[in-house]
């Protein structure tokens, strides 16, 4: 059981959304969808850490 990867994309998703919610706020695009990808690899990297964790015997 990997906790520190999982806590990892947990951080990524919460960093994601916090650069999203600013681009919404200052109007920056650029910013917003760097976070909405950020967000992305997040929930992504939190997914693959819970699959390896199925296959663990």
């Amino acid at each position: 059981m990997s906790i520190s990867k999982k806590a990892k994309g947990v951080a990524k998703t919460a960093e994601g959304k916090t650069k999203e919610t600013a681009g919404k706020i200052t109007g920056d695009k650029d910013l917003e969808l760097k976070g909405k990808a950020e967000k992305a690899q997040g929930r992504a990297r939190k997914t693959v850490e819970k699959g390896k964790d199925l296959l663990e015997p």
